[in-house]
């Protein structure tokens, strides 16, 4: 499969499926603009393995907080249950 369309592919499906939790309030990586940036980071480090791959590529992730002074990893602002999901999400990608 070309690395694009894998991309897109993903991004796309992380589009729809993340979120940042804050409080009770979710915020869809689409939404925010970090849905490309993390398919980006995942099919980079695809050799790592599905779940692996999700916690590096969360960590990498950097967030603008307020006036984007502060960066808080994406890690921090997903619930465990969303580090899960990706996992899935990245195991059918590249098992393709």
């Amino acid at each position: 499969m070309d690395s694009q369309i894998l991309i897109s592919d993903l991004e796309n499906v992380i589009s729809e499926k993340l979120f940042i939790k804050i409080e009770k309030w979710n915020l869809y990586l689409g939404d925010a603009g970090l849905a490309r940036d993390l398919a980006i980071e995942c099919v980079s480090n695809k050799g790592q393995g599905p779940l692996e791959a999700a916690k590096i590529s969360l960590q990498a992730i950097n967030v603008k907080v307020g006036d984007g002074i502060n960066n808080v990893p994406l890690i921090n602002l997903i619930t465990t249950s969303q580090i899960l999901e990706l996992e899935e999400i990245l195991e059918s990608f590249f098992d393709n």
